[in-house]
């Protein structure tokens, strides 16, 4: 099997594979990944993503692609018209208070958040028809301030932003300003890192190429975004290491060309006695990733050389080789703690290097 080191990565490729459940097939026995045969490389058992893995993530691209608009409904901020048919003194261009209630003449409060268009003009004809016979109502959105998304990271202008009917991933890149530019010998340079940003839906991650969304148009990739999406466009130059699992101090640490799995271990207080005797380096692109099984025990015996790592680098050691990444991932991937690391990058970058 021919080894080889993808470019530097971020935490994100990670996250991909724990949200979308790519994991799955080895979290039974880390022993189950296939050996390498190498005599002097502490790496002695490599797997990535399969082609049914894949295969896996194209259908839920494609069953994306396939959903229908959502129905609009009535939320808190939303502002509104609403016209009482032949009784002109009673309509009203009002705004949903944050508890979903509007005030009308007559009816008092009516609370109308949750509700289609629809459904609010019938709940408010009820109130009224105390006091008017047979009242037809119309309601009409003037401004939509609940239909929204998030955008965030390399980005001119990061914020939350309103969508409309069809609105596409690559349309709300371009309303944010497009990517952050820094200059370089008098050269603007995209600040974009396409391959590691995200794409968080319903609090799962969603495997799209930013490259074929953005800068090709693939509509597969350049989803249609529905309300609370949240994207992330990754900066370049992010270089950071994380350690997680059996180490005395867990976290994110500073890169440099320097750093190896020795090193970043001794900057995290070193590993527990309940570890596990190999090591797993994650390491590749959102599209590519790999799992590495490194021989600890060789290295510190001196059978192995030391591993040198790369920005982006994921070194876990594991309790031990049947159920401990079971429990990482149901402890820790519920709560969005890896999300939170991700987008807040200086809430845990280490002072040890």
């Amino acid at each position: 099997m021919n080894l080889r080191f993808p470019a530097g990565m971020l935490f994100p490729a990670f996250l991909i594979l724990c949200l979308t459940g790519c994991y799955d097939r080895w979290t039974g026995n880390y022993d189950q990944v296939p050996e390498l045969a190498s005599k002097r490389s502490a790496i002695i058992a490599e797997s990535e993503l399969s082609k049914e893995e894949k295969k896996e993530q194209q259908k839920l691209l494609m069953q994306i692609a396939k959903e229908k608009e959502p129905v609009y409904t009535i939320s808190g901020g939303d502002k509104l018209e609403i016209v009482v048919y032949n009784h002109s003194d009673l309509s009203v261009k009002t705004t949903v208070t944050p508890d979903g209630y509007v005030g009308l003449v007559l009816v008092g409060q009516v609370k109308i958040s949750g509700l289609t268009l629809g459904q609010a003009a019938k709940k408010i004809e009820e109130a009224f028809s105390k006091y008017i016979r047979n009242p037809k109502v119309g309601l009409s959105p003037t401004e939509v301030v609940s239909e929204t998304v998030s955008i965030a990271g390399a980005v001119t202008h990061p914020g939350i932003y309103t969508i409309y009917n069809g609105m596409r991933l690559a349309d709300l890149f371009a309303k944010a300003g497009g990517a952050v530019s820094h200059h370089y010998d008098g050269q603007a340079m995209d600040a974009a890192d396409y391959t590691h940003s995200l794409f968080i839906r319903n609090n799962k991650t969603i495997p799209v190429d930013f490259i074929r969304a953005i800068q090709k148009g693939d509509p597969l990739h350049n989803i249609t975004l529905r309300r609370g999406d949240y994207i992330y466009i990754s900066p370049r130059g992010n270089a950071l290491v994380y350690l997680i699992g059996e180490v005395k101090n867990p976290g994110r640490h500073v890169w440099t060309p320097e750093l190896g799995l020795l090193e970043l271990l001794t900057i995290g207080g070193w590993v527990s006695e309940t570890r596990w005797h190999h090591v797993i380096l994650i390491r590749g692109g959102m599209n590519n990733p790999k799992m590495y099984k490194i021989d600890l025990d060789g290295i510190l015996r001196g059978n192995f050389a030391n591993v040198p790592l790369k920005s982006g680098d994921i070194v876990y050691v594991p309790k031990d080789n049947i159920s401990e990444y079971n429990v990482f991932v149901r402890k820790l991937l519920p709560t969005g703690q890896l999300i939170n690391m991700i987008i807040t990058p200086a809430s845990w970058i280490s002072s040890g290097l």
